[in-house]
């Protein structure tokens, strides 16, 4: 039915590999292609003994988009998903655009000399996919992702109009490290030493200092856990997009002794982003961090406990106030049994391959360049219930909180 082009072989590759193969029906050709094609092949491996279905596997240069633009052409592929690093989604955007082959990743572009990540270079493109006849679908993962569909659906199918999100993203997995991060170290470090923002209708943007507003949420089924606000991707798409918005918020709960750790690298430099000498040698401080700190990809044998994420939304529904919260709970050791992977890669994989199906099944079409909340939500929710990250949802009383 379409043909799929993944290139990235990290944990969230893998789910979305594996998971694709376990939708044969849709995905009648699978190629797996990275820098490291012995990753690729072991994923293969992996696929084949478990689930008995063959994918090719490649080695590509994300950065160089002629590569990419070769690969396409001699697999044929329809659909391209990116898994690799958000520092390539404008190469690979653009391999897309010259081959006329749709687009999908689950995270927006990152500068690699700078820590900013916004959509505005990506929405750039718009035009040329329109230009090309097909579509890209940005933030295909969790947060960003589900959390913008699950906003979607509470927009078309439960309230007339949403006043109030705040998104809660709570990992309770326990690896038992002293200190490590459960996606790419460099990726997940700039974001959280980054100063948080927010944003309100009368106001805008609020900036804040890390860390610097925080709660305890008691989340279901995991518990209570320190929250932190953070600025975080989806909340540009969606304060754009959900109209009657007047506050959104995202926060992610930490451990105190994961802030201590970080706190101690940035004091020392070791955050930093941009050259230093060292014995006569130009090195970066947080990428040579990223070498010492465990592959996230070899913590899914480790990690148990769950992850918890969620949304809760507040509004109006036939002139009365509305609250619920969505949400879905995900064990690691699940997650780890049927894929080789920790929650945190298969939160992430597991939309990515619904976001490529929504494409391939054309239950979600255009032209141009889209967020997750433009579209029908409801395909797209109906989905998580079979593919293994089925929600919930609890109606709460307007105003009512969780804090502890």
């Amino acid at each position: 039915m379409s043909n799929l082009l993944i290139i990235g072989a990290g944990g969230v590759s893998r789910v979305a590999t594996i998971k694709a193969a376990m939708n044969k029906e849709t995905f009648t050709k699978i190629t797996l292609a990275s820098r490291t094609k012995s990753k690729c092949d072991e994923i293969a491996k992996f696929i084949k003994e478990r689930l008995g279905v063959m994918i090719d596997t490649a080695a590509i240069d994300a950065d160089d988009t002629n590569a990419v633009v070769e690969l396409i052409k001699k697999t044929g592929a329809e659909i391209l998903l990116n898994v690799a690093l958000p520092y390539q989604d404008l190469t690979l955007m653009d391999a897309c655009i010259k081959a006329k082959i749709h687009y999908i990743d689950t995270a927006n572009y990152e500068h690699p000399d700078e820590a900013k990540f916004e959509y505005k270079l990506q929405w750039a493109k718009d035009d040329e996919f329109k230009k090309a006849g097909i579509m890209g679908l940005l933030g295909s993962g969790f947060d960003p992702g589900v959390t913008n569909v699950f906003c979607a659906y509470a927009s078309q199918y439960l309230f007339d109009e949403i006043n109030y999100i705040d998104i809660l993203d709570c990992n309770a997995g326990d690896h038992g490290y002293a200190f490590a991060t459960n996606f790419n170290p460099e990726i997940n470090l700039r974001e959280v030493s980054a100063n948080g923002r927010y944003w309100q209708k009368e106001k805008g943007w609020v900036e804040t200092k890390p860390m610097e507003i925080m709660f305890k949420w008691d989340y279901p089924k995991v518990g209570v856990k320190d929250s932190y606000l953070l600025y975080h991707e989806e909340l540009e798409s969606l304060s754009k997009n959900i109209k009657g918005l007047k506050q959104i918020r995202f926060f992610m709960t930490f451990g105190q002794s994961y802030l201590t750790h970080m706190k101690c690298l940035e004091n020392v430099g070791m955050l930093r982003i941009d050259e230093v000498e060292h014995n006569g040698m130009k090195i970066v401080p947080i990428q040579f961090l990223k070498t010492l700190l465990p592959d996230p990809a070899s913590l899914g044998a480790r990690t148990k406990g769950k992850t918890n994420i969620g949304c809760v939304i507040r509004g109006i529904k036939d002139g009365k106030e509305r609250q619920v919260y969505i949400y879905n709970v995900c064990d690691h050791q699940e997650c780890y049994a049927e894929t080789g992977a920790q929650g945190v890669s298969y939160t992430t994989g597991v939309p990515a391959m619904i976001g490529a199906k929504m494409i391939a099944t054309k239950k979600w079409s255009g032209k141009g360049v889209f967020n997750m909340e433009e579209f029908d939500a409801k395909p797209f929710m109906d989905e998580l219930m079979i593919q293994g990250l089925p929600w919930e949802m609890i109606e709460m009383k307007p105003g009512e909180r969780y804090e502890v």
